[in-house]
């Protein structure tokens, strides 16, 4: 990742109002994997001024031109993370709804020798586990 989501905003000609700055910053710096309401509370804390619906309609705007990806975990809420963050997996704690981010190369060399083995070549994946934690003995 090279350049920041408000310069990729521009670079794609988005309008960047100063709503949709600091809604940019806040995802720039979101080491999670905010969902809308999250979003909502942490732009607020910026920018008293700013609406649910304000959050929701920049979301959708940033997902629609390829700079938010939308992850979907199973828990009725749409989580969001930057779309130009180096290739991971991920980990959801069912207890605690933690999201976990790691890299395994042989899952990844697994993955690519079973499209290879079924006549394709793997263009991209997603890996989601979900899990709790092991008991303790």
């Amino acid at each position: 990742m090279t350049d920041t989501i408000i310069q990729r905003c521009e670079t794609k000609g988005l309008r960047m109002t100063g709503q949709r700055r600091v809604i940019a910053k806040v995802l720039q710096e979101s080491d999670d994997h905010p969902d809308v309401e999250q979003l909502y509370a942490r732009a607020a804390e910026i920018d008293a001024g700013i609406s649910l619906a304000t959050v929701y309609r920049t979301v959708k705007l940033f997902e629609e031109a390829g700079i938010l990806e939308k992850l979907e975990f199973g828990d009725g809420r749409a989580r969001y993370e930057d779309a130009d963050r180096d290739h991971h997996d991920h980990l959801i704690d069912l207890s605690t709804g933690e999201v976990i981010e790691f890299v395994d190369l042989e899952i990844e060399a697994l993955q690519e020798k079973i499209a290879e083995r079924l006549g394709y070549t793997l263009k991209g994946h997603r890996l989601e586990l979900y899990g709790t934690p092991a008991k303790k003995s």
